[in-house]
């Protein structure tokens, strides 16, 4: 049988291409909201990173999220993304 491809995403914190099943998805809807899409199928732009605190702060920090998004992004989005990584890493 042939083997099936796996689809691969780069994380905007370390720049590392790993499978998309790895990293989480970080949504911008359509009304501007931004998030932490765990099952990657909510509506929006989408921008992975690793499953790790160090990864997200760099690319807040870098502003490869606000880049990606095309839009600015406040102090109280990087608080509630974090906060929602912190949350998830908790649960598992």
């Amino acid at each position: 049988m042939k083997e099936k491809k796996v689809p691969m995403r780069m994380c905007v914190g370390c720049r590392e291409m790993k499978p998309k099943k790895e990293l989480l998805r970080v949504v911008r809807s359509p009304e501007g909201v931004v998030s932490i899409d765990v099952t990657g199928r909510k509506p929006g732009r989408g921008a992975y990173v690793c499953r790790s605190a160090e990864c997200l702060k760099r690319a807040i920090k870098q502003r490869q999220l606000e880049r990606a998004f095309e839009c600015p992004l406040g102090e109280e989005t990087h608080a509630s993304l974090l906060q929602a990584l912190n949350d998830l890493e908790a649960q598992a």
